[in-house]
């Protein structure tokens, strides 16, 4: 069966057993961990293989983010339109080992013929290490970052829904078990993904949201059927916990949900 059209695909292509050659997956996992809106499509071509080719049917951009070795300067970043690639390389002998961003557009060309998507970009970043089981140089880790910030702000941004508006009710709550309350309205409106960060500043909590799940973050656990959640801050706290409602607000400049730590007045 052909997969359902998306708005774009993002692939990444590379090997990640091989240090720098790994970024294209790698920046795609990176992705998914930002949240997937509707119309985006992910794809870890390192192990997909030709099956990218078929992945790319139905979308109407498509972005592929491989390693270079142009002998440049390691994390120089190359932007190609796809359709400036017109020399691309034979298809005889290739196997899924060694399937690559320009294997992946010619493969594509043709096995779908006129549905090969025309709007197409490459992304690539020069290597500075691809030797068995490192992990990305630093030149590369600062150039995929970049990337990710293109990738997001030209091609997946529109994507997504505009902010919620902030419910009229900001009032949360730290309980004596250590674990801050938030309402269902609030959870929804400002941590749809229901992971945060949090840090105290100026006798103030600030709790961040996060676009998705990551390993050793905070989790708003759901608390009761109405959504309401509960997010553990005991150690965000140091033990000392300032129990009661506060009257949260939230901070449009920093992108955070601000807890005075003092008892209100």
């Amino acid at each position: 069966m052909d997969p359902p059209g998306c708005a774009v695909l993002v692939v990444g292509c590379g090997n990640l057993l091989r240090a720098d050659d790994g970024v294209g997956p790698i920046l795609v996992r990176h992705l998914w961990e930002r949240g997937m809106p509707d119309g985006l499509r992910l794809v870890d071509g390192g192990t997909a293989g030709m099956d990218v080719a078929f992945q790319m049917r139905g979308a109407e951009r498509v972005v592929i983010v491989d390693a270079s070795a142009t002998g440049a300067a390691p994390g120089t970043i190359y932007r190609v339109p796809g359709a400036e690639l017109a020399e691309l390389p034979r298809l005889e002998g290739l196997h899924t080992h060694s399937f690559r961003w320009d294997h992946a557009i010619a493969f594509a060309r043709w096995a779908l013929a006129d549905a090969c998507p025309s709007d197409i970009t490459v992304f690539l970043i020069e290597a500075a290490n691809v030797a068995m089981g490192g992990d990305l140089s630093p030149e590369v880790t600062t150039a995929m970052e970049q990337v990710i910030d293109i990738v997001e702000a030209d091609y997946i941004s529109p994507l997504r829904p505009p902010s919620p508006s902030d419910p009229d009710d900001l009032t949360v709550q730290f309980t004596e078990d250590g674990y801050l309350r938030l309402s269902a309205a609030l959870s929804a409106a400002r941590f749809p993904a229901h992971v945060a960060v949090g840090a105290v500043r100026d006798d103030q909590l600030w709790l961040l949201p996060l676009l998705g799940p990551r390993s050793g973050r905070l989790l708003l656990k759901q608390r009761t059927t109405a959504g309401d959640r509960a997010v553990l801050v005991r150690e965000l706290l140091d033990d000392v916990i300032p129990t009661g409602v506060r009257c949260a607000f939230w901070d449009n400049d920093h992108g955070a949900l601000r807890i005075p730590l003092e008892q209100q007045k």
